[in-house]
């Protein structure tokens, strides 16, 4: 039985962690950097200790003094949240030696998702439509060219343990792959510690869509529905929602049924995410799965009522998922704004400080999931996002009209934010219609900024 938990990891995810914990009546040590000694999370949770220095390395991914803290504090379990250790398998390892619970898949299931080149090639041998890419791992410049000629380009390669658009690149012609492939393997091996690349076919303007799923360890699945998160820029997400609105109820059934094949194909356990990208034509393709919880699980709670961080510390500890797929409803739509301290009117700078006051927005249907505080200093080494900002209403219309209300209403000084870059978008013509696609941002919209 899980009674105390390490929260390995910090922002609004540990937050997020610990007031469930809290409410299941689990003991929580959160572990905060030198940089984060007057984040919200270590005041909230029944212990905190410093884990070290601001340098990542040798704070929220240092391992060995991670699994050395949860044994000296006699935690049964810890859970990484997204990002940091949540998908390394080497934490997987460390916690199944030392008999701690990790709140997450096996390291199994970690390194065979982890690697794209890998889970590519699973998903093929499950029937499992991808788009049309190199069979394995690209050993040279010259097998890359020889697969780009055979499938034709635009092609994009990717870092095999890659995420979040790095090691990513987008190849119109034959004379940009050689310096595109050396420039994209560099920055694998800087970001993940591993060169390898692999290619696909690139479809443009795509459609990025994604299922949340779960496994037990008694060889029960279920989804929980789908998440539209097609409003990204450079790779990264901006705006999710559910349900998606580009999808019709038979091509929903057709990409949940995938999404279960997959969840049964290698026995998952826990919380993950399918992801999906789907074409003009609504044809869609396997992309990734991301085996941990997902910043944007916050969608999916306001349309099912179902409490994700829960429904993941119950898995590890060994239950069966407490419902059936009929018992799920979705009821609504939700739609979330991602809100970071940054410039849009500099090519979206980060723009680290302190919060001098703050104002957030509240009213039926409107959550904000946050760290931040006023008088807060917001440290300048780790991701600038400070909050979500997700609306939730009967309707698409209405609920779009909640967030452009919740936006007009949330002020924060001291600091610059996207949150005047949200309401534009959430208040385009092409998200309210929406036509939009994952390369909207960069190729339609901030291009009709600028002439305006």
């Amino acid at each position: 039985m899980i009674n105390k938990i390490l929260v390995a990891n910090r922002g609004d995810i540990a937050v997020r962690i610990i007031r469930t914990c809290k409410e299941l009546g689990i003991k929580t040590v959160a572990i905060y950097s030198d940089a984060d000694r007057d984040s919200f999370h270590r005041y909230i949770a029944d212990e905190s200790i410093c884990i070290g220095p601001n340098n990542i390395s040798k704070s929220y991914n240092n391992i060995e003094n991670i699994i050395y803290l949860a044994l000296k504090l006699s935690c049964d379990a810890i859970h990484p949240g997204f990002g940091f250790l949540s998908e390394n398998p080497q934490l997987a390892e460390e916690c199944e030696k030392n008999n701690i619970i990790l709140i997450g898949p096996t390291k199994e299931q970690m390194l065979l998702m982890g690697d794209k080149s890998r889970a590519r090639e699973t998903m093929v041998n499950l029937g499992v439509p991808v788009v049309q890419g190199s069979e394995s791992v690209l050993k040279t410049k010259e097998e890359a060219l020889e697969v780009a000629n055979k499938i034709g380009y635009p092609v994009m390669i990717k870092a095999s343990n890659g995420g979040g658009g790095k090691g990513m690149r987008i190849i119109n012609c034959k004379e940009e792959l050689f310096s595109s492939f050396d420039i994209a393997s560099s920055e694998a091996l800087s970001a993940f510690s591993n060169s390898d690349l692999y290619m696909e076919k690139f479809i443009e303007n795509p459609r990025h869509i994604e299922v949340q799923v779960f496994g037990d360890k008694h060889s029960n699945a279920i989804h929980l529905g789908d998440r539209d998160c097609s409003m990204q820029r450079r790779n990264q997400k901006v705006i999710e929602e559910s349900l998606s609105p580009f999808l019709s109820d038979d091509q929903r059934k057709n990409i949940y049924k995938t999404a279960l094949d997959i969840v049964k194909g290698i026995g998952y356990i826990g919380a993950g995410t399918i992801e999906f990208i789907v074409d003009k034509d609504k044809n869609f393709y396997f992309i990734e799965m991301n085996t941990r919880i997902q910043v944007e699980h916050t969608v999916t709670e306001m349309i099912t009522g179902l409490d994700l961080i829960k429904l993941q510390i119950l898995i590890a500890n060994g239950d069966e998922i407490p419902f059936k797929q009929d018992d799920i409803v979705f009821r609504g739509h939700a739609i979330e704004c991602r809100i970071n301290a940054e410039d849009p009117s500099n090519d979206f700078t980060p723009c680290p400080g302190r919060i001098e006051s703050i104002n957030i927005p509240g009213g039926f249907g409107v959550r904000f999931d946050t760290f931040i505080y006023c008088g807060y200093t917001i440290p300048p080494i780790y991701d600038s996002m400070i909050g979500k900002l997700v609306c939730w209403a009967e309707t698409r219309e209405e609920c779009i009209s909640r967030m452009n209300r919740a936006l007009d209403e949330f002020i924060v000084e001291g600091i610059k934010t996207n949150v005047d870059f949200q309401r534009e978008l959430v208040t385009s013509e092409a998200f309210k219609n929406n036509t939009h696609h994952t390369k909207f941002i960069e190729n339609v919209f901030i291009n009709e900024a600028s002439t305006m």
